[in-house]
């Protein structure tokens, strides 16, 4: 009898854990629907609950408040939890642009993982933005972001420089600044909602944007 109340218990602590984290994704996935939709400002517990289907108190339980969750979303899906300063959301496609050994084809592989990237988080990094205006802890997460990926677009001219020569007379702080303006989640969003670009339209255009400027 007592290793079968044992494995008992153990199941029963895999299944709350489970359902704990099943509960957590849920409330994250709806905070982030909702603060891209109605703002973070714009956004309540309380709303958040209904449309995770659960008690306030389970979200105070959980993360306290709105601006932990926003902060939880950004650590997850853009910063990761670790100490190096590119963003998780870079890592990736920089790794395989280094091992492309054709500048073209580096500026086209990096266009299209920019343009995937994007249509994944813009309206994330939007939203933190925002609420960087009022959130000193989101402010701090978003200047991390915004020089982690200008470190990251260093990375990037590095990998092209490695194959070749730059375009006469540019200098690889004056690259780095460009390429880090032209993929900006401000400049994916101008286009994609404000102008109504397809996402493929937009990755052709940063392309032959890059293409242009960076190479002789």
């Amino acid at each position: 009898m007592p290793p079968q109340k044992q494995t008992k218990r153990k199941y029963d602590s895999s299944r709350r854990k489970a359902q704990a984290l099943e509960t957590h994704q849920q409330i994250l996935v709806s905070a982030e629907n909702l603060f891209i939709n109605k703002g973070y400002s714009g956004t309540s517990i309380e709303a958040i609950a209904q449309k995770a289907s659960v008690a306030p108190e389970t979200i105070y339980a959980t993360f306290k408040n709105k601006k932990t969750i926003l902060s939880k979303l950004i650590k997850t899906s853009i910063l990761g939890d670790d100490d190096n300063p590119v963003p998780v959301m870079l890592r990736e496609q920089i790794r395989e642009v280094a091992q492309e050994t054709n500048q073209k084809r580096q500026i086209q592989m990096f266009a299209k993982r920019i343009h995937l990237l994007m249509s994944h988080v813009a309206q994330l990094l939007e939203v933190m933005k925002s609420a960087s205006k009022t959130e000193s802890e989101i402010k701090r997460l978003s200047k991390k972001y915004i020089d982690g990926r200008f470190q990251g677009m260093g990375f990037f001219i590095d990998c092209v420089m490695a194959n070749g020569n730059l375009r006469k007379n540019l200098d690889k702080l004056t690259a780095t600044e460009t390429v880090w303006l032209l993929t900006s989640a401000e400049v994916y969003n101008l286009l994609i909602v404000e102008r109504g670009w397809s996402g493929e339209e937009y990755e052709t255009w940063l392309s032959q944007t890059l293409t242009d400027f960076l190479l002789p």
